[in-house]
């Protein structure tokens, strides 16, 4: 029996590589994405000429789209297609809690199983197979997903069976990253003030109490060197940061620290450096300087 075709939507900086590691991993793909499937699914790949021939051609569909309303978009076309098989969606989107739970109920309707999986790592994560992916499903499912998660995800965790709970771990995560890439900045101009050597700063704290991923990555690798390329747009971690805010207010959840972040450095920035990669916030804060 021919094994069944894996479904693609979406290919860009992020689902552009992780469908490529799905498909160097021997699995039969059919991929779509809006601004040109030709020119983006993996070599190998069938290319479809919309969402619903991917619902005719495969029983998991993974979307990795721009946000939550295009998704909810997207599975509605996926329920309305004539001769659908697809059982189960994966959607690595970043969106809010509530947009995953309506996804989730929208595709119920339609006997359709929604696992929020949102991802961590950027591009050159989602390129060298090494992503972190926060997968919400039922036992099953996420045993039965694993082994098509792996090429994309190194780092595959279950963190919760109901929807809506992967979305939750992305959003906090990302407020976590995004804070401690201000605080590192702030407290590398602080050092830069005293006269301290930033690789001095750097060996330093990566030893201390104060360590974070800003200190043992994004400064070493991104920064020091004056590269600025990790692959992620300040765009992107204000919008992250307008989700968790948005999903704390809307859950009655403590958000004092997050909606100043976002207000104050990461949505500023975002208007005064719109084109930027995230890591540049350190020179937008030496800029800024309060």
């Amino acid at each position: 029996m021919t094994e069944p075709l894996l479904g693609f939507i979406g290919l860009g900086n992020m689902g552009g590589p992780m469908a490529a590691n799905l498909a160097l991993s021997g699995r039969p793909l059919i991929c779509y994405d809006a601004s040109g499937t030709a020119d983006r699914a993996p070599e190998g790949a069938r290319h479809a000429a919309n969402s619903a021939e991917i619902a005719q051609f495969a029983t998991i569909v993974f979307l990795c789209l721009p946000d939550g309303p295009i998704a909810n978009q997207v599975a509605a076309e996926l329920i309305a297609a004539p001769g659908r098989i697809v059982e189960v969606v994966v959607d690595s989107t970043t969106s809010s809690v509530n947009e995953a739970r309506a996804t989730h109920n929208l595709l119920a309707t339609a006997g359709i199983t929604y696992v929020d999986a949102p991802v961590s790592g950027g591009a050159s994560g989602a390129r060298a197979g090494t992503l972190a992916m926060m997968v919400a499903a039922p036992d099953d499912v996420f045993a039965r997903l694993l082994p098509l998660l792996n090429p994309m995800a190194k780092n595959a965790r279950h963190v919760g069976r109901e929807p809506g709970q992967g979305m939750a771990m992305k959003l906090l995560n990302n407020f976590l990253s995004g804070m401690a890439m201000a605080a590192t900045s702030e407290a590398m101009a602080f050092g830069a003030s005293q006269g301290l050597d930033m690789s001095t700063i750097i060996d330093t704290i990566a030893v201390s109490s104060g360590k974070n991923t800003a200190i043992t990555d994004k400064f070493p690798n991104r920064i020091l060197p004056e590269r600025y390329d990790s692959g992620f747009a300040t765009q992107l971690m204000t919008k992250d940061l307008t989700l968790y805010v948005d999903s704390c207010k809307n859950l009655g959840a403590p958000h004092q620290l997050s909606e100043t972040l976002l207000q104050n450095v990461w949505r500023r920035m975002c208007n005064e450096m719109p084109e930027s990669d995230f890591t540049e916030i350190y020179p937008f804060t030496i800029k800024f300087n309060g």
